[in-house]
């Protein structure tokens, strides 16, 4: 009888680290995009002339980066760092819904799957014309605020450890 009352209290302990390990994965997500999209709220209330997609990549990398950095500096929290899968699944969702879309005249006519993609996602040579040009806005910069936020994360857990 006590043994299996201690396995309900080992399996409830489990259970309950589980779901705060699921919370914390979304606050960290939640954090890493809210940091992206304040960033993009800034952008558009300064709207700073003929800045390039390349600084606002960097940017989405760097702002999310340093916030990531700063909460895991004072929370540690190992699933902080996990955040960047969130973005890897987002572009792949994304992918697949761009490559399955139909071109013709100003919607990358002709183009293969990796010209698709690189023109959606990165605007090069010239935007691909899928998704009303916004493949940098709800793929690339988002992924990359994930990525960044995770990368500070583990630049903080790092410092701990040392």
């Amino acid at each position: 009888m006590g043994a299996l009352i201690q396995r309900e209290n080992e399996e409830d302990r489990s259970t309950s680290k589980l779901s705060g390990q699921a919370i914390s994965f979304f606050l960290h997500t939640a954090l890493a995009l809210g940091s992206w999209l304040l960033l993009m709220l800034a952008g558009y209330l300064l709207n700073p002339p003929a800045i390039s997609q390349t600084i606002i990549l960097v940017l989405s990398l760097l702002v999310p980066l340093a916030v990531g950095y700063l909460v895991t500096h004072f929370r540690q929290d190992e699933m902080a760092t996990a955040v960047w899968l969130v973005g890897l699944i987002l572009v792949l969702i994304l992918s697949l819904w761009i490559l399955d879309m139909p071109t013709g005249p100003n919607a990358c006519f002709q183009c293969d799957a990796t010209e698709k993609l690189t023109r959606t996602f990165f605007s090069l040579p010239k935007p691909s014309g899928l998704i009303d040009n916004d493949g940098p806005f709800f793929g690339t910069w988002p992924a990359a605020a994930l990525l960044g936020y995770s990368i500070g994360a583990r630049l903080a857990l790092r410092r701990r450890e040392d």
